[in-house]
This record gives structure tokens, C-alpha cells and sequence, in this order.
């Protein structure tokens, strides 16, 4: 009778661990098959207007183009160009993202006609006064997380259906202390993604709409809204004029070239 009990309780208590495992399992596959389906584009480039506003709503408007170059082996190579205002033109933001390990940034201020390296404990830092950090622009690899589906509901957008999945960083220094992501079940598209501070509280929301499909297959979203709920601030990015296949130079995304221009 001992032992009965003894494996019925051994059985219960075994119960919550084996949902956590296949939540585990769950969150991993559909992070890598958001990843999938947004992977082998090669190269595409993109023109952006960056909003920033404060709790107040005043405004102010920078206008930036981007340029990508995919590498199926590790994280991809992305420069970010200011072209508007005169102010921040010709300021330069170099990533060489990696799957496992932290992305190699580098900027270059034209003010002070330097590139400086974006050091480890600078990545949590913002980008350009944006709500977006350094970190939030290098690549989201599926490696550098571990994943966990937390439930499915409504996505609130349309009448789509979306996972609702964690992350949490792998790499020591990040400035969340976990990640929550509204993913759609038809394409596997971000609606929503919630960070939490270090603290665990929860620090901003981006929201991604206006999805447009390119090549029959590349969803991109041409609105990307970052929230503030700690400061009331948020930054607006407004993409436009997707192009894919370039031809890039080869020295594009090196960083020796940086302080030249492209």
C-alpha cells in the first residue's frame, strides 16, 4: 500500500515538470520556424522614418535607409544610415550579428569624425535617444534564448490566433530579464512583443503592423510602435520601399570602411 502511494505521489509530482518540458519543446519549434520563415532573402535594403516622442507627444522625425546581407551560417550584417536631419546625417550604425554569442556593433559620429565600438555593457543602452537599445537591433537568433509557449489566445489583430511565447536571454548582460511574444498561427508573424526589465517588471511593448508580403513569401511589417511604459516615451518606425537582391559592395558592411560612407 506504501509503495502505491509512494507512485502516485512520484507520478503527480512528476506531472508539472512534464508540461514544462513540452512547453519547452513547443516554444522551440515555433520560434524556429518564425525564424524559417523569414530566412533566404539574401540581401534587401529599406528607407525608414524614426519617430521619436515624448510623454508630452512632441515630435521629432530622423530619416534613416537600411541595408541587410543575410548569412545563412551565423547572424546577419546590417548598417543603419541617418540621411535626415542635418544634425544626425551621416551617423552610422555597423551590426555583425551572431547566433551564439554577442553581435559586434560599431557607430560612427560624424561630429566627432570617429567610429566607436559598442562595448557589451553598452548594448543596453538607447540608440540615437530612440526606445530602441543597441541590443534590440542586432539579431533576435533563436540560439541566444531559451523558449517556453505560455498559452494560445486571440492575437487582437483581425481575427487571428497567436502564440503566446517566452524567451529569455542565454547571454549574460542583456538588459531583459525575459521577452514575451504575440505570434500569429497562419504565417508566424510578431504582433506584439513585451520586455521585462532586469527587475522583472515589465519595461516596454513593441507593437508590428502594416505587414507586407514580398517575393510571394518575405512578410515585413511597415510599422513598428516601441513603448516606454516606465518613461511615457515611444519611438515610431515607418518602413518603406522594401527592395530585395542587391548587389552590395563587397566592403559594404566592413567595418574599416565605416567612417567613409556608402
Amino acid at each position: 500500500m506504501r509503495k502505491m502511494l509512494f507512485l502516485l505521489l512520484l507520478a503527480v509530482t512528476a506531472l508539472p515538470a512534464l508540461a514544462q518540458d513540452e512547453a519547452a519543446r513547443e516554444g522551440l519549434r515555433i520560434a524556429r520556424e518564425m525564424d524559417r520563415r523569414a530566412s533566404g532573402f539574401g540581401n534587401l535594403s529599406a528607407e525608414l522614418v524614426m519617430v521619436l516622442m515624448d510623454r508630452s507627444g512632441r515630435k521629432s522625425l530622423r530619416q534613416l535607409r537600411n541595408l541587410v546581407r543575410e548569412r545563412p551560417d551565423d547572424g546577419d550584417l546590417s548598417l543603419m544610415v541617418f540621411e535626415q536631419p542635418a544634425d544626425v546625417r551621416g551617423t552610422r550604425l555597423l551590426v555583425h550579428a551572431h547566433k551564439d554569442r554577442d553581435d559586434d556593433e560599431w557607430i560612427y559620429l560624424p561630429a566627432l569624425r570617429r567610429v566607436k565600438r559598442i562595448s557589451a555593457a553598452g548594448k543596453t543602452s538607447s540608440f540615437m535617444g530612440s526606445e530602441f537599445t543597441y541590443e534590440d537591433l542586432g539579431a533576435q537568433e533563436v540560439e541566444k534564448f531559451d523558449h517556453r509557449l505560455l498559452r494560445t489566445e486571440p492575437c487582437g489583430v483581425d481575427d487571428l490566433q497567436c502564440f503566446v511565447n517566452e524567451r529569455r536571454p542565454r547571454l549574460a548582460g542583456s538588459g531583459y530579464s525575459r521577452q514575451v511574444l504575440w505570434i500569429d498561427q497562419q504565417e508566424y508573424r510578431p504582433w506584439r512583443i513585451d520586455y521585462y526589465d532586469r527587475k522583472g517588471e515589465l519595461l516596454k511593448t513593441l507593437l508590428l503592423r502594416d505587414y507586407h508580403r514580398y517575393l510571394d513569401h518575405y512578410w515585413r511589417a511597415h510599422r513598428m510602435l516601441m513603448k516606454n511604459h516606465q518613461t511615457g516615451k515611444s519611438t515610431l518606425l515607418l518602413w518603406k520601399s522594401f527592395r530585395f537582391g542587391n548587389e552590395f559592395p563587397p566592403d559594404t558592411f566592413d567595418p574599416k570602411r565605416l567612417a567613409s560612407g556608402h
